[in-house]
């Protein structure tokens, strides 16, 4: 008997490790990683910077992208800022640095197209 190939199509269980999207970090190995409490993570939901995915089983899982989110926030906590305000920054940057992003790649496309245009 052969057995069944592949989908080439479905991504591999090795494609996961480099997904910094995939939740793969339980509330208390986050708070570990963090070292925060698990109530430190809660608050972030709440405030709605992080919305962790939830296991079958209903518990929250957090993925390195929401990781990173998390840290940004503690060190401004750390500062002084409390925890809304902080989310809230945090946000605000992530929405500039997506604005950037948008603005550099249409500069990109119209300097590729004024280039195009000037070989005609």
């Amino acid at each position: 008997m052969i057995p069944d190939q592949p989908d080439a199509t479905a991504p591999n269980a090795g494609d996961k490790f480099d997904d910094e999207h995939y939740p793969g970090y339980t509330m208390g190995r986050a708070a570990d990683m963090l070292g925060t409490t698990q109530g430190f993570l809660r608050s972030l939901d709440e405030n709605g910077l992080i919305q962790p995915q939830r296991s079958a089983g209903g518990h929250r899982r957090y993925s390195r992208h929401q990781l990173r989110l998390a840290a940004r926030v503690r060190e401004l906590v750390t500062q002084g800022t409390p925890v809304d305000a902080a989310c809230r920054i945090i946000s605000l940057e992530d929405e500039l640095h997506e604005a950037q992003q948008s603005n550099a790649q249409q500069r990109d496309a119209q300097n590729r197209g004024a280039e195009i245009r000037s070989s005609e």
